[in-house]
């Protein structure tokens, strides 16, 4: 019964306390924001690449927000999309190649990429390639993200 009445005591007492509590961002700490996913930022930078639809020949660098959409990226939406639909729980779309795959030896070319950022509360550091067929492949699943090189057929994958 004693136990009862400290438990019932410490619940009363609780919301008072909690109201002397200065506020998180009056401590100087910042607030979680009010929607978790708008959290999906990621920068994009490709070399080497020829063209990125119209682009030019160089190194590129985009932001892409996704949740809601926005950034420098030329293909927002559609880059936004692609990696949705990839994203499955558990599971990291942005993985490497497996070290023990397979792959065919066909040079995709010289093209490079690294995405760093947060996608799905997780984050990200990617590099891509062309220099086998796994490599090749894994760039294409990414194509509205990375770009279609100058002279390749732009591919549609599905996650």
């Amino acid at each position: 019964m004693l136990l009862r009445r400290l438990a019932l005591a410490a619940a009363a007492l609780a919301p008072a306390a909690l109201l002397s509590l200065p506020s998180a961002s009056a401590a100087g700490l910042p607030m979680p924001p009010a929607n978790p996913e708008s959290n999906d930022h990621l920068t994009v930078t490709v070399s080497d690449t020829g063209k990125f639809g119209t682009g030019i020949a160089g190194v590129r660098t985009y932001d892409l927000y996704c949740h809601p959409s926005g950034g420098t990226h030329p293909r927002v939406r559609e880059a936004c999309g692609q990696i949705d639909g990839q994203t499955t729980w558990g599971k990291d779309p942005f993985a490497p190649v497996p070290k023990d795959s397979v792959c065919t030896m066909i040079y995709g070319g010289p093209q490079r990429a690294t995405v760093t950022g947060r996608w799905a509360g997780r984050p990200v550091k990617a590099e891509f390639t062309r220099k086998n067929g796994c490599e090749i492949d894994r760039w294409d699943r990414f194509s509205s993200l990375l770009g279609t090189p100058a002279g390749t057929p732009h591919v549609h994958h599905k996650g």
